[in-house]
C-alpha cells in the first residue's frame, strides 16, 4: 500500500500541498479528482520525488521512500505516466519501450507478450516514429512503456486528456484488467468524474492544495462530488 501523510508541498513562497494524506490499496484504483491548478500533479510529483516535500512522509509497501530519488522509487516497483505523455518523438515505439528496461535487472529486459495483448495497435507500429503517432496512440505508448518496469504501483495522470472517446473506452478497458489482476495498486488523476466512477474503488477530491472529501467511490455523494468538479 502506499501512504501519504499530511505532506505540504512548496514552490518557492507559494504552497501547493497542504497536510494532504491518501492511502492507494494494492488491487484497487484510487481516483484523485479536482478542478485544474488543485495540486493533483503536484501530487504526484511528490509520490515519484521529482519535486522535495516540506513536511509529511510517504510510505510505500512497508518502507518510508521520502526521501529517496526518483529511480529509487522506480526501482521498488513504482511506474508514472505523465499528464502530456512525454515520450520520445524520435525514438521508435519500440526504443520507447526499451527506455523502460533502465531500472530492470537484465534478466528482465524484454517487452512483455502481454504489452502488445493490452494495446495491439503497438506491435504493428514498432519501427513508427513516437512522434508520428496519434496523440491517442503515444497514451497507449506512455502507458505501455510504464507497464515494461513491471510495476507495483501505477501513477496515471490524466490518460484521458485530449483523447479520442474510442481510445478513452481501451484506456478503461486496460487500467480494469490491471486492477483486476490484484497484484498492482494505481493512482488515478482525473477531471471526469464519470470515467473515475466506473473504474475506482476509493475516490479523494482536491480543492485549493488538500484534500476535501474521500471515501469509497460507491458510498460518496455523487452531486457533492460533480460540484467540486465544475467549473
Amino acid at each position: 500500500m502506499l501512504k501519504i501523510r499530511d505532506i505540504d508541498l512548496y514552490y518557492g513562497a507559494a504552497i501547493a500541498l497542504r497536510q494532504v494524506s491518501l492511502q492507494v490499496a494494492m488491487g484497487e484504483v484510487t481516483c484523485l479528482l479536482g478542478r485544474n491548478g488543485v495540486g493533483k500533479t503536484s501530487l504526484l510529483r511528490a509520490v515519484m520525488g521529482t519535486h522535495p516535500i516540506t513536511r509529511g512522509t510517504i510510505t510505500w509497501d512497508g518502507a518510508e521512500i521520502t526521501k529517496l530519488p526518483t529511480y529509487d522509487r522506480a526501482r521498488r516497483g513504482i511506474a508514472y505516466v505523465p499528464q502530456g505523455r512525454d515520450i520520445f518523438p524520435l525514438l521508435s515505439v519500440r526504443e520507447n519501450l526499451e527506455t523502460g528496461f533502465a531500472v530492470l535487472p537484465r534478466g528482465q529486459r524484454h517487452i512483455p507478450e502481454e504489452i502488445f495483448s493490452l494495446f495491439p495497435v503497438l506491435k504493428t507500429m514498432l519501427g513508427r516514429r513516437g512522434g508520428d503517432l496519434s496523440g491517442g496512440q503515444q497514451q497507449q505508448l506512455a502507458i505501455a512503456r510504464a507497464l515494461v518496469t513491471r510495476p507495483r504501483l501505477l501513477v496515471l495522470d490524466e490518460p484521458t486528456e485530449g483523447i479520442q472517446p474510442s481510445i478513452i473506452k481501451d484506456i478503461g478497458r486496460v487500467i480494469t484488467l490491471l486492477r483486476e489482476r490484484g497484484d498492482m495498486a494505481i493512482l488515478l488523476v482525473e477531471q471526469y468524474f464519470d470515467f473515475a466512477r466506473e473504474l475506482a474503488q476509493s475516490i479523494a477530491v482536491m480543492e485549493r492544495g488538500a484534500i476535501v472529501l474521500a471515501g469509497r467511490a460507491g458510498e460518496l455523494d455523487h452531486a457533492d462530488v460533480r460540484r467540486r468538479l465544475s467549473v
